[in-house]
């Protein structure tokens, strides 16, 4: 058996049978890799997922969004203080805006959170969006996963402020925490249309500005007119860099938490996200197949020629798929790398 390192037809060995007790005694390095993993796809990428996804389950899970200058980061530090205070083990992602020049991130949540970092009961990585919609690449997805096998008893992920693209989120987090600030202009359409809807928890951060019970008025009164079930979400107030109001989010959320397990809505989140990253993997395979077996750039300039509408090159590019991919192999061959694995 090689070691990790070697090499197997020009790609470097992936040894996940001696990095997965390492990742469940939350070595950093560990989870580090193994995000690294994931973020570069291929067959080690399914494989870590497959092997650690029996140990998930068990992590409370929660995203924090909202708009640019919200102070997001500052009040997921000082959640993660207060969580830690109460004996919880944490862990951050933090998805950060991808250059379309670069494709690198900003990763300045490690910045922010410096003191954190040395803390052995807490774990913070930052990743890139990758144009993905909602804030959320698909190997962030896959992270939040490993960190739940890892153990932790926290996941928080903290997404981009883009707006409306990121209702996605509420589907793959149990608990979503909406952010906004006094005096963004128009308070309420700072937080994009869309936004509202996936609220469970409201937090007014810099509560201490002038306009705060403006914003608590206007989030009020749009609550009065929706429909919300079971569960109101509640508004609070924050001003994080003072660690005022923080107790009360944490009890806030846990509180959320607890209605879910008991009204059996957290099985039915979960069952969504499962399903929402299922037609993500889908429609990656077929974009790929279609890629690889007839050429989606040559089909769409042949379609442009020829005045086509978007439909009908769609429809030309599923039936080919359909047509000369019968063979299961040759779509998933498609999705995959060749990446050694073992």
């Amino acid at each position: 058996m090689q070691p990790e390192g070697a090499r197997t037809g020009g790609r470097r060995a992936i040894d996940l049978d001696g990095l997965l007790p390492q990742i469940e005694a939350r070595t950093p390095r560990a989870l580090g890799r193994a995000i690294s993993i994931l973020e570069s796809g291929g067959a080690a990428q399914r494989e870590l997922v497959h092997r650690l996804y029996p140990r998930i389950g068990r992590a409370r899970t929660v995203g924090i969004t909202g708009p640019p200058g919200a102070g997001k980061s500052t009040l997921v530090d000082r959640m993660t203080r207060c969580l830690r205070r109460r004996g919880a083990t944490v862990a951050i992602i933090g998805v950060d805006p991808t250059s379309p020049f670069t494709g690198g991130a900003l990763l300045g949540d490690r910045i922010r959170m410096q003191t954190l970092a040395t803390d052995p009961g807490v774990f913070i990585r930052s990743m890139a969006t990758r144009g993905a919609m909602g804030g959320l690449a698909r190997a962030s997805r896959d992270a939040v996963d490993v960190l739940d096998a890892a153990g932790f008893d926290w996941v928080i992920v903290e997404t981009v402020g883009v707006g409306q693209d990121e209702v996605d989120v509420v589907r793959s987090v149990d608990s979503v925490v909406v952010v906004t600030v006094p005096g963004l202009g128009d308070d309420i359409q700072a937080i994009k249309a869309g936004i509202l809807e996936i609220a469970d928890v409201f937090v007014i951060n810099k509560a201490d500005r002038e306009g705060s019970d403006r914003v608590f008025k206007d989030l009020h009164m749009l609550l009065s007119l929706g429909e919300h079930g079971e569960w109101l979400p509640p508004i609070l107030k924050t001003v994080a860099s003072r660690e005022e109001g923080i107790d009360a989010l944490v009890d806030e959320v846990e509180r959320h938490l607890a209605h879910l397990a008991a009204s059996g809505e957290l099985d039915r989140r979960r069952l969504s996200h499962l399903r929402l990253r299922v037609e993500t993997v889908l429609k990656e395979r077929v974009v790929a197949a279609a890629d690889r077996l007839i050429g989606v750039e040559r089909e769409v300039e042949r379609g442009f020629a020829a005045r086509r509408d978007p439909y009908e090159v769609a429809e030309h590019l599923f039936s080919g798929v359909l047509a000369r991919g019968a063979d299961a192999g040759e779509i998933s061959g498609s999705a995959v790398g060749g990446e050694p694995v073992r």
